[in-house]
């Protein structure tokens, strides 16, 4: 008996040993500015050091990269657009986690914008005219501005002279304010950090239309992650507020801290989708690739 004791403890111990060593991996997307490296090695280290495991960010450029690889398990938890969320939430893909809160609230908006010395004053004044979309799974850079055409019985391929994709929503800033673009559309999270961190920039943009409030872009982890590694990173997210070197994080990223909401907080979105897909049913669900 002693001897299969050995036996089992033998095969099993490298088994757990395996997978405390395995790292967690964090996917980033657009909807955070990810220019200063520095930042996400200290908040990778500081979530290591709350978690007891290794976190790795891995960044990609749009949201379907970051979506394909939660849906092989190349990654664990995402930081992703509410749009891929609810596109997402009735496959069984996904769940989510804890969603940040900006100003007080778990919502943000979408801006539509244009060059600060342009005429134009309304969506309107941009039609026949070029325009910057962010990503094609964007609620704010895309999503929204689709809406406001399908209202109008229109599709981008008609209302616009030409459209093209940033994947990124300070680039979708930057096009505007060098005139690349005649306007766009971008997050209105991204937008005002830009205006504290690279006023610049924003300073050659003006706002002429903020949509209604939505879901801030969701922190999601994939189904199949064990429960102790959810609960822990939900716990340790939602109690940097409490925590000074967790504080100075958050105020780095211009927010207030991480809250548990009800999968509800997206439903504007949906109805956004729903609204789209019975105008123009092929732009329900954008595919990328």
């Amino acid at each position: 008996m002693r001897l299969c004791i050995l036996f089992l403890l033998f095969w099993i111990t490298p088994i757990q040993a395996a997978s405390a060593d395995t790292p967690i991996r964090f996917g980033l997307t657009a909807v955070i500015i990810t220019e200063n490296l520095r930042f996400l090695d200290q908040w990778s280290q500081y979530l290591e050091h709350k978690i007891g495991r290794k976190v790795e960010f891995v960044q990609r450029r749009s949201y379907r990269e970051v979506m394909d690889l939660l849906a092989s398990g190349a990654i664990d938890f995402a930081w992703i657009c509410g749009y891929p969320y609810v596109q997402a939430k009735d496959s069984d893909l996904l769940q989510l986690l804890t969603v940040p809160i900006y100003r007080g609230s778990p919502h943000y908006h979408s801006y539509i914008i244009v060059h600060e010395s342009s005429p134009y004053k309304r969506f309107s004044d941009l039609k026949g005219k070029s325009f910057a979309f962010s990503d094609p799974d964007s609620n704010s850079g895309f999503l929204y501005p689709l809406a406001l055409i399908a209202k109008k019985g229109e599709t981008p391929e008609h209302y616009f002279r030409q459209t093209f994709f940033t994947f990124n929503h300070a680039e979708t800033v930057q096009a505007v304010a060098e005139q690349v673009a005649d306007g766009g559309a971008v997050d209105s999270y991204i937008w005002e950090y830009i205006a504290v961190f690279r006023p610049q920039i924003t300073e050659k943009t003006r706002i002429i239309k903020k949509s209604p409030s939505f879901g801030f872009p969701p922190i999601v982890n994939r189904m199949g992650v064990d429960a102790a590694t959810v609960a822990q990173m939900r716990q340790t997210l939602e109690e940097m507020i409490d925590d000074i070197n967790g504080k100075e994080l958050l105020d780095r990223l211009k927010l207030d801290g991480f809250g548990s909401y009800s999968d509800s907080l997206f439903n504007e979105i949906r109805a956004l989708e729903h609204a789209v897909q019975r105008t123009n049913p092929r732009h329900s669900v954008v595919k990328t690739d």
